[in-house]
């Protein structure tokens, strides 16, 4: 099934309507500790915010085209704190010229009850996974340095286990649509973190869950 590609941003607060710019990458276990160094070094926060989350994706299947996915998250870190639920749209493929991904971000908290709304809804849960790792910030920017778990018994986030020997690192912005100049911003970001880690604008088409 073609989608979108996975974005695994924590729970942190909400945005209503939003654009989405994103750069994607992936960094060795043992080079982690030197990208966390530059970045400590170019970010705003020296210590970064340390996450673990637990999503769920959902599906809706329509008579034809593509099936309708949304995505349900919560903080095992803070457990009482609210779900979110995040709908992302298709990557625009207008402007080629653009340094970064750029989709339609709708991001919303939500009460515990979350799952069981989506399933009486008719949406059915495709995948699971959690993700833990570390948050940056430079302005703006925000950078996500994670590893990813598949969950073996559904819903059992204590059966979770480590898909890989590398954590995905995004950077994103999140700006009212039209703001392109941070698709440049974010490039030049990109470049202080090379060799460590290089960050690209990857080719939906080639992403599969």
């Amino acid at each position: 099934m073609e989608a979108p590609p996975v974005t695994v941003m924590p729970v942190t607060g909400g945005t209503i309507n939003m654009m989405e710019y994103l750069l994607q990458g992936s960094v060795l276990d043992q080079a982690l500790e030197s990208l966390l160094h530059r970045l400590r070094g170019l970010c705003d926060n020296m210590e970064p915010e340390t996450f673990t989350d637990h999503e769920q994706v959902y599906l809706l299947k329509g008579q034809q085209g593509n099936p309708f996915i949304l995505r349900a998250r919560r903080s095992l870190s803070h457990p009482t704190a609210p779900w979110h639920l995040r709908y992302l749209g298709q990557p625009e493929v207008g402007d080629k010229s653009r340094h970064a991904l750029v989709r339609n971000c709708v991001d919303v908290a939500a009460s515990h009850s979350l799952p069981e709304f989506l399933n009486e809804m008719g949406f059915r849960m495709d995948h699971e996974f959690v993700a833990n790792g570390h948050i940056f910030r430079k302005g703006v920017m925000k950078v996500v340095v994670s590893k990813l778990s598949r969950i073996l018994v559904p819903g059992n986030t204590e059966t979770a286990e480590r898909l890989s020997l590398s954590y995905l690192v995004e950077l994103s912005v999140l700006a009212p649509a039209g703001q392109d100049t941070v698709s440049e911003d974010m490039r030049s970001f990109a470049e202080q973190l090379k060799p460590l880690v290089h960050l690209e604008k990857i080719d939906p088409s080639k992403q599969r869950h």
